[in-house]
């Protein structure tokens, strides 16, 4: 029965840890989407994110710092790549992917400018403390997996809820939808369409940043080249699979998660099952999860095409 309680109680952990990235970094991508923006550069800025993360905490010793830098600096990134799909109208696909490679290459020239391993083991960080609530944490499974989890965890549960109350219930939100199913209506009525897509792309790389800071910070406390293993394509989808709802996107990335911490504990008290299988599962079913939801998603109107004022007239 202990043996038991011990696998749930680590599938559990792994589960919510998993999650918190996915969740973040999917629900900012929903912002982008929602006003007409897809951005593929999501992968590249959560390893920038993680890499700026890692770096600030460990030449000031505070996570929190290093946290929000990693959201801001990650942010202006996203704001460089707006100028290009934005203001210019370059095709978005291929310059937003663009952005991945130049934020995974970002990643890996930051970590080695500012960080010296030794003997060529990676360096690790005191990350963030965990929360212990007497009694609560105590209790099986549930305790260590909800009240037992670094203080990031819950900053991040806080920031995409916040989100998700301004997609759903704000003027903002209004706003972000309109600009992404008729921007020329959006003008019309007085949106600024390019001020709201430069918010919303400024949020989806700040959230992405946020999301590799947990990573190197929080998940692991190190860097590792690659060390998002694909985390920002499954949020990609995972904005499809929510329905570009940020709070089904929340619960999709608990589904994910637990899809990616099946296969870690599996690994571990698992017998003779391939470790690259249990890694391809999240990919799996985010394929055959995608087939049926393409078929009845209802796709922001405006994605992928660039606004032009003078074309609108």
């Amino acid at each position: 029965m202990g043996f038991v309680i011990g696998v749930l109680t680590a599938f559990a952990i792994l589960m919510i840890r998993d999650s918190i990235s996915l969740m973040l970094a999917a629900v900012g991508e929903a912002y982008a989407e929602r006003s007409g923006i897809l951005n593929l550069g999501i992968e590249g800025m959560i390893m920038l994110g993680a890499s700026i993360g890692f770096v600030v905490t460990y030449k000031t010793g505070n996570p929190y710092l290093g946290f929000i830098s990693a959201g801001l600096l990650t942010g202006l990134l996203g704001i460089i790549m707006g100028i290009f799909v934005i203001s210019i109208g370059t095709q978005q696909h291929v310059t937003t992917l663009g952005f991945t490679i130049i934020g995974s290459g970002l990643s890996v020239y930051i970590y080695r400018l500012s960080i010296e391993s030794v003997g060529g083991v990676p360096p690790t960080v005191e990350g963030f403390p965990r929360i212990y609530i007497p009694y609560l944490t105590d209790i099986p499974v549930i305790g260590p997996s909800i009240f037992g989890q670094p203080v990031a965890a819950y900053v991040v549960v806080l920031i995409v809820l916040f989100l998700h109350w301004i997609m759903e219930y704000t003027k903002l939100g209004l706003h972000i939808k309109a600009v992404g199913d008729n921007p020329k209506a959006a003008d019309t009525l007085g949106v600024n369409v390019f001020m709201i897509r430069y918010l919303a792309i400024f949020i989806a790389a700040s959230t992405a940043g946020m999301a590799g800071a947990w990573l190197s910070t929080a998940h692991s406390n190190m860097f590792l080249p690659n060390m998002s293993m694909g985390r920002g394509w499954i949020a990609i989808a995972l904005v499809s699979f929510g329905m570009w709802n940020p709070l089904k996107i929340i619960l999709g990335s608990l589904l994910f998660g637990g899809l990616d911490a099946l296969g870690s504990v599996a690994q571990t008290y698992g017998r003779n099952i391939p470790y690259q299988f249990l890694q391809s599962i999240p990919f799996i079913v985010t394929i055959l999860v995608l087939i049926p939801i393409a078929r009845r998603a209802k796709v922001p109107k405006a994605l992928l095409k660039p606004y032009r004022r003078e074309e609108a007239e």
